[in-house]
């Protein structure tokens, strides 16, 4: 039951996953105690494998700088950006990437009908009408609660093969997260700090335990690419994408989306205008080639393949 409450009130398709089922998030199903059912608003097909970036909610500018400056680079290779919906480095990740036109997933501590916080309403919304989604475990109207927020962490660690960490004290929540993050043979970057920064003690503290310090856009794809390099083939889609010259021309006979960008280069918006695709499912499509090598964005944000031609 949805709480009503008109100025919380969130608008867009509903879905319900059910573990087990057709169109549950395999890369979640993989995480220890993946929850049962999801309940979610928005598009469930941008709940493909992602970058989490994330951070403290009382964050300082320069942490702020940090989530926005590394989510936009992130959210450049097409891939969706998951994050909390709470104030701080989580929404700013979430800006950045409505920004840059990708998609990206909340994951709410109350029910994905609640907005939580109030103030985020706005942010929540334009998610949604970009083609994102909002995701809880918790049923319709659960309202927000300390507990649910730390038990939603695994589920933000769970959708993403990398999880980036803006800017973290100690304690911080954010190391649950971390921790889930690890347990489930993810990677865990972290962006270091001066060393007399109270704000940045935890940060510096994970990368002493191995997280990869992010210090620039270069070191962030290098921990991309090493994020998605194990990614499960399972999970992936096409499956027929399998990155092989030799199978190239069967994979663009195959693909009037991988044929057209073989043959010239595009921006996604020529793209969604010639494909009846939604922006969500081209993302998705173009974040999937990219890892795997079948195509490059260039400078001018246009894609286009880079194994054989037609």
């Amino acid at each position: 039951m949805s709480m009503g409450n008109a100025n919380t009130a969130l608008k867009g398709p509903r879905f319900e996953l059910q573990l087990g089922e057709e169109g549950y998030p395999e890369l979640l199903a993989q995480i220890p105690e993946p929850p049962e059912r999801l309940y979610g608003i928005g598009d469930p097909a941008v709940l493909v494998p992602g970058i989490a970036v994330i951070g403290a909610r009382k964050a300082t500018p320069y942490g702020l700088a940090a989530a926005r400056r590394f989510a936009r680079h992130a959210a450049k290779r097409g891939v969706p950006i998951v994050s909390g919906g709470a104030r701080g480095c989580d929404q700013e990740a979430h800006k950045a990437a409505l920004e840059m036109g990708a998609p990206t997933v909340a994951v709410f501590g109350s029910g994905a009908d609640v907005a939580y916080p109030a103030s985020g309403r706005r942010l929540f919304q334009e998610l949604l009408d970009s083609g994102g989604a909002i995701i809880s475990e918790n049923p319709w109207g659960t309202p927000a609660m300390p507990h649910t927020f730390l038990l939603r962490n695994r589920i933000i660690a769970g959708l993403a093969m990398l999880l980036v960490i803006a800017e973290a004290g100690l304690p911080s929540g954010t190391f649950s997260t971390a921790d889930a993050a690890l347990e489930a043979n993810r990677v865990v970057a972290t962006v270091p700090g001066s060393i007399s920064s109270p704000t940045s003690r935890g940060a510096n503290h994970l990368i002493v335990q191995g997280a990869h310090p992010i210090i620039d856009e270069a070191t962030l794809d290098a921990a991309i690419d090493d994020a998605f390099m194990h990614l499960p083939l399972s999970v992936m889609e096409p499956p027929q994408a399998e990155g092989s010259v030799k199978s190239w021309e069967r994979m663009v006979k195959a693909d009037p989306l991988l044929a057209a960008l073989a043959s010239e280069a595009y921006t996604p918006g020529e793209l969604t205008a010639y494909f009846d695709f939604s922006a969500a499912e081209l993302h998705r499509r173009l974040a999937h080639y990219e890892v795997r090598g079948l195509v490059e964005r260039g400078r001018d944000g246009r894609y286009q393949a880079v194994l054989g031609s037609l």
